[in-house]
């Protein structure tokens, strides 16, 4: 990974995370464009992945800090600490026991702009239907409704899918506000992505030598810094917008992959 390479990576990494295109599938479609390839590589994009998740951290700070001070003594920040604990497991067992075999089998272009197309549709027809919020923030949420999210999630382990589309669309589906989907996808995000983080660490120990420490450390600046500015963009764009625009915008990227891998220019 070239220190141009890091900053691309970062760039793609940071603004995708948090927006329901599918960060996985852009790396993955990125990675192929530069020529990147190789268990360090993948061990680099789960890190750089990290680095933006610490932008959810930062920027709700407050919220996070609030409920682990408060943890044994209210009932809010109880239940808000259990739903986010009940969508992690949810998420995490399927993950630990499929989650390899399905990047060996999936992780490549065609698998993403498929999914990037199918993905696209669904949001189109979920914002055609009625929405109705009976949960307008992310206090008021249930565990059975964490649960549903959590089982939304796990439809995020096919690449070109979007973690991001699946929980808030998912939201969207079972009442949830569109602010409150959003900002439970973040939350719920955060121990997903940091374990996986945390387990690349360790399975790469060997591998991340000090030659690859400064490209890397630069991607994971740039992913903070760009995914904290996608945080607060996509806050605002939902309080007056629906998703369409994304769900348009992955159909057009998945289709130009389709065509592209037609004409033989990538592979599969």
């Amino acid at each position: 990974m070239s220190w141009l390479d890091a900053i691309i990576l970062g760039l793609v990494e940071g603004i995708t995370e948090f927006l329901p295109i599918s960060s996985t599938g852009h790396l993955i479609l990125t990675q192929s464009l530069l020529g990147l390839h190789g268990s360090e590589i993948t061990s680099a994009l789960i890190i750089i992945q990290g680095a933006a998740i610490l932008a959810v951290c930062w920027e709700y700070r407050v919220k996070l800090w609030q409920t682990l001070t408060s943890l044994f003594t209210q009932a809010g920040a109880q239940r808000f600490a259990i739903n986010v604990l009940i969508a992690f497991v949810v998420f995490a067992i399927p993950a630990k026991l499929f989650g390899e075999r399905i990047e060996e089998v999936l992780f490549s272009a065609l698998p993403v702009a498929i999914a990037l197309v199918v993905g696209g549709v669904i949001i189109l027809w979920a914002e055609k239907r009625k929405h109705s919020e009976a949960i307008v923030s992310v206090d008021e949420i249930r565990p059975t409704d964490a649960l549903k999210v959590g089982l939304f999630q796990c439809l995020a382990l096919f690449p070109g899918t979007s973690r991001s589309a699946a929980t808030i669309i998912g939201g969207l589906l079972i009442g949830m506000s569109r602010r409150a989907a959003t900002e439970f996808s973040f939350f719920i995000a955060i121990p997903a992505i940091l374990a996986a983080t945390v387990y690349s660490l360790w399975k790469a120990r060997h591998e991340l030598t000090m030659t690859h420490s400064g490209p890397l450390a630069l991607s994971c600046v740039i992913s903070f810094i760009a995914a904290l500015l996608s945080i607060r963009f996509l806050l605002r764009f939902v309080s007056q917008h629906s998703f369409v625009s994304f769900a348009w915008y992955r159909i057009v990227l998945g289709g130009i992959v389709l065509a592209l891998w037609g004409a033989g220019l990538i592979h599969a």
